[in-house]
């Protein structure tokens, strides 16, 4: 199975950007252990993270035909990006929403993502944990 981590804004901050609510794991960091567990349990995967909005879609299309699931982090993107709702919803991949913290105990335009109707799932508040959790569920989908 081929497995997309995509990331948005402000998460290449990860281990500086406030760490009481993300933790101290940088992306990079991140990135190495998603690898290693998914290649022990033979997915292969692909990680990549963008500031902008039009470059996540360009990610999402880019990896349609590759991708057998996506786990996507939108960031604040969640709350109000249609575009990126409408590219997740396009490409007929299945996709899991993530988030390190949980959004619904967080400022009221947090708790509602216009992105979740489009994905097969939504992990949130477990931190990095919940990216392990989407992929597990993404394998279980595929074994099918």
């Amino acid at each position: 199975m081929n497995i997309l981590i995509l990331n948005g804004p402000n998460l290449n901050l990860l281990g500086e950007r406030e760490p009481e609510v993300y933790g101290t794991m940088t992306l990079a960091q991140l990135n190495v252990q998603l690898a290693a567990y998914a290649k022990k349990k033979k997915a292969s995967l692909r990680a990549r993270q963008s500031n902008h909005e039009g470059e996540l879609i360009d990610i999402l299309h880019a990896h349609r035909k590759w991708a057998d699931g996506i786990v996507f982090n939108p960031g604040a993107y969640s709350h109000y990006s249609y575009a990126l709702r409408d590219a997740v919803a396009s490409i007929c991949v299945p996709t899991i929403e993530v988030h390190l913290s949980n959004i619904k105990k967080r400022e009221p335009f947090r708790r509602i993502s216009v992105i979740e109707p489009a994905c097969v799932g939504q992990l949130y508040g477990k931190g990095s944990a919940s990216y392990f959790t989407a992929i597990d569920r993404l394998l279980k989908k595929g074994s099918k």
